[in-house]
């Protein structure tokens, strides 16, 4: 359980339903490793980035020649990026083959997130105090973030892509799940910021009510994992 809950002031009965989405397969996943499998899963990977070698080549590989998703279905597309020395980009996308309908700066370093990511499980919950329900949720602007029911932030949402961002997306484009390291586009970067590190994701999109939503990672079949990240939209009221 979580030291201090995000969610003390949003409705319960909301909350309780999107809590409840992962139940079944965090207890599969507990039952999974006690029988002794082992798998994979894309939090894994991304864990190992800092042991991967400089300057990969396999994003290249797989964007050339693919520029639609590799599978095709409804799921949701995470990608959370970030300069190893830098913070961490979280992006949203109902295609991979589209722009992000959300992306943020998180108010944390990509080092401390791949500390929480030993865990096993994440929750990042992202709440905005905006009182008015005229936008849909992920259209606010100001949000409060929470990683694993710890209080690191406020962030704002982009209205607009950098130059950097938009190199990651369009580089990720033929990508549908995977971690690694991303060729840096400039020199100076890579000797400031360290290399550009990445983990997309396929993710279950829930939709607790108009004031909530919920991903939830989907991992690679005959990974052996349950659900390892999860992320929510919150609005309070």
């Amino acid at each position: 359980m979580p030291r201090s809950s995000p969610f003390f002031n949003m409705d319960t009965s909301t909350v309780l339903s999107l809590l409840r989405h992962t139940g079944n397969s965090i207890d599969s996943k507990h039952s999974k490793k006690s029988s002794g499998s082992i798998g994979g899963g894309v939090l894994k990977m991304f864990k190992l980035i800092p042991m991967l070698s400089s300057g990969c080549k396999m994003v290249s590989l797989l964007s050339r020649g693919h520029r639609k998703p590799l599978l095709k279905d409804y799921a949701t597309t995470g990608t959370i990026f970030g300069f190893r020395k830098g913070r961490v980009f979280l992006a949203i996308q109902e295609d991979p083959h589209c722009l992000p309908t959300f992306i943020i700066e998180l108010p944390m370093l990509t080092s401390a997130l791949q500390k929480e990511m030993a865990s096993e499980t994440v929750r990042i919950a992202l709440e905005s105090e905006t009182k008015t329900s005229r936008r849909k949720v992920l259209e606010e602007f100001v949000w409060g973030i929470y990683c694993n029911g710890r209080k690191i932030g406020y962030s704002i949402r982009r209205k607009n892509m950098s130059e950097e961002e938009m190199y990651v997306i369009d580089a990720l484009r033929g990508v549908s799940m995977g971690a690694g390291v991303l060729p840096c586009k400039n020199q100076y970067d890579q000797e400031t910021e360290g290399e550009m590190t990445y983990m997309r994701a396929r993710f279950d999109r829930v939709i607790g009510s108009k004031d909530s939503e919920a991903l939830y990672m989907i991992n690679p079949e005959g990974s052996g994992q349950g659900t390892e990240l999860s992320i929510y939209f919150l609005r309070s009221h």
